[in-house]
């Protein structure tokens, strides 16, 4: 009998080392590799169009030459309190790469979609095609003043 059950072991220990099967799990799994973005680089399917407006409060801004240091200041703590969940200066996150953001988009286009993303994902292409390429995670709209909105903007002039 003790042969019997040490054959039988032997058995189910020598099956045990076949081939390991890879089980499958449902559900969500998040893999967060570091990818590098060129700052002259468009995102991959989502076309550069510097004449697209956006839709929204702001219609017609034109930076001046020189930063405004105050304003790129307020503007750097609140991009730090709110879009550093999402958006990183240099790789892409839940969100693009913001340096850079100016050789892609109008300042009229990246205002209205940091004061009023609801409406610009319903409405702009631009903000539809960029919701598709980031898997539909979509961005918060934040209640922004027009004031804090212009101040983030200096801050990505910096990055």
């Amino acid at each position: 009998m003790r042969k019997l059950l040490t054959l039988v072991a032997l058995g189910a220990l020598i099956a045990s080392c076949g081939e390991k099967k890879e089980e499958k799990k449902d559900g969500f799994e998040m893999n967060r590799a570091k990818k590098e973005v060129k700052s002259d680089a468009a995102s991959a399917g989502v076309p550069v169009d510097m004449d697209n407006k956006g839709v929204g409060p702001f219609n017609d801004v034109t930076f001046p030459e020189a930063i405004n240091s105050d304003m790129a200041a307020a503007g750097e703590a609140k991009y730090q309190a709110i879009c550093t969940a999402c958006h990183m200066a240099e790789q892409r996150m839940i969100g693009p790469a913001l340096k850079g953001v100016y050789e892609r988009r109008s300042p009229e286009w990246v205002m209205n979609m940091i004061i009023n993303p609801d409406k610009m994902l319903k409405e702009d292409p631009i903000a539809k095609a960029l919701l598709k390429e980031y898997n539909n995670a979509i961005m918060l709209n934040q209640n922004l003043s027009e004031e804090e909105t212009r101040n983030v903007a200096e801050y990505l002039r910096t990055l």
